[in-house]
């Protein structure tokens, strides 16, 4: 692990889950999760924020939610272009790697980035 990226009191964490998505609040009964690549939304009093995340686990307790997962990031951070070269890349790359151990990192990588890039698009303005 890198580091925190987000560390703040919130009213409620909604996960992108293996089944779906998981809606978090206080009081929640303990879980150990896996979590999916895709959007992690932190709702807080009037302000949400949002991360893109990758594959990982996430521990419930009663009064708090760690997330440990290979990604996290903030939409401002998110270098649209790149992760638009890495994806077509990687989508290049899985052609020739059909089945492996190279193919399920291609494929991870593919998730990763399109997490990245739905978030980064759905915060732009007048989307």
């Amino acid at each position: 692990p890198e580091g925190k990226t987000f560390d703040d009191d919130v009213e409620q964490v909604v996960l992108p889950g293996v089944e779906g998505q998981l809606g978090v609040l206080p009081g929640h009964v303990p879980l150990l999760t896996q979590i999916m690549p895709g959007e992690l939304d932190l709702k807080a009093h009037s302000r949400g924020d949002e991360l893109a995340v990758g594959g990982g686990f996430a521990e419930i307790t009663g009064s708090r939610v760690t997330i440990l997962t290979d990604m996290a990031v903030k939409p401002g951070d998110i270098d649209e272009h790149a992760v638009e070269r890495a994806l077509e890349n990687a989508k290049q790359a899985l052609m020739e790697k059909k089945a492996g151990p190279e193919a399920e990192e291609l494929m991870a990588l593919i998730q990763r980035s399109t997490a990245q890039l739905n978030l980064k698009r759905k915060r732009r303005p007048g989307a």
